[in-house]
């Protein structure tokens, strides 16, 4: 392949602890999410993707403490997401260390705010969270951790969103999130094929071949959670698999 695939560690937080559900269901709490993303780093892992699970209960983004606690001794971007509703909200979050800011309900309740804070910060910090379920043929932009509708097709949210001045997308498959039985491959094409965007593939890993699949549907990187944070398998195994099989990866030291 003629790009390097990214591994992306994702941590889901509640009220300061690493937690992981089924479908956004069901989370279970298993412990410090700083202690978990120390060891992805060590591990070499590419990126770290936290998300605030009830920033829309708060009303806010509560991962300040979490992010100047991680740049401490993690030096790989970051991205955040959950609960951040205005350009403040976001200034606030990559002052804290953040180095992207992904957005969703906000952004489908308000979609020119994309364009505002590529306006204040550059493109290259916002990402279009996108939690998409299927829907007769095709699927739904969700938002809400997957429990409301928004109405929007997916994939003409996403265009849209494009010429808006989005840098990155996030696209979480909500059918598959957290059941580590294979991604929604077909999600992962539509999707290439709505934008030419870089694109961060997310939910339902199992394997290592599920990543594969998502690299050679042309995803430019890829968020693991289940199978790192319950120790199924680790960074430098699923490069090494992934090296195997023809997919490109970025270096890693351990």
């Amino acid at each position: 392949m003629s790009r390097k695939l990214r591994l992306v560690a994702r941590l889901d937080i509640k009220s300061q602890c690493l937690v992981k559900g089924i479908q956004y269901e069901g989370l279970r709490k298993l412990g410090n999410p700083h202690t978990f993303a120390k060891t992805y780093y060590d591990q070499g892992i590419d990126e770290i993707l936290y998300l605030d699970t009830v920033a829309s209960l708060y009303g806010r983004n509560n991962l300040q403490d979490i992010l100047l606690k991680t740049t401490e001794d993690i030096f790989i971007p970051i991205t955040v997401g959950g609960g951040l509703r205005s350009v403040e909200d976001v200034g606030a979050v990559l002052k804290a260390g953040g180095d992207k800011a992904a957005i969703n309900t906000a952004a489908l309740q308000n979609p020119r705010l994309l364009g505002e804070i590529a306006h204040a910060f550059g493109s290259q910090c916002v990402v279009l969270s996108v939690q998409a379920k299927r829907h007769q043929q095709g699927w739904e932009a969700y938002y809400d951790n997957g429990r409301e509708h928004s109405g929007k097709d997916a994939l003409e949210w996403i265009r849209q969103a494009e010429s808006l001045g989005v840098g990155e997308i996030l696209v979480t498959s909500v059918d598959q999130e957290g059941r580590q039985k294979g991604m929604d491959k077909e999600l992962i094409a539509a999707v290439r094929q709505a934008t030419s965007l870089p694109m961060i593939a997310a939910g339902g890993v199992g394997q290592w071949e599920d990543i594969a699949s998502a690299a050679h549907l042309g995803a430019e990187a890829v968020a693991v959670g289940s199978v790192l944070h319950y120790q199924k398998a680790t960074v430098p195994s699923l490069k090494q698999q992934l090296i195997s099989c023809g997919v490109e990866v970025r270096p890693w030291d351990i």
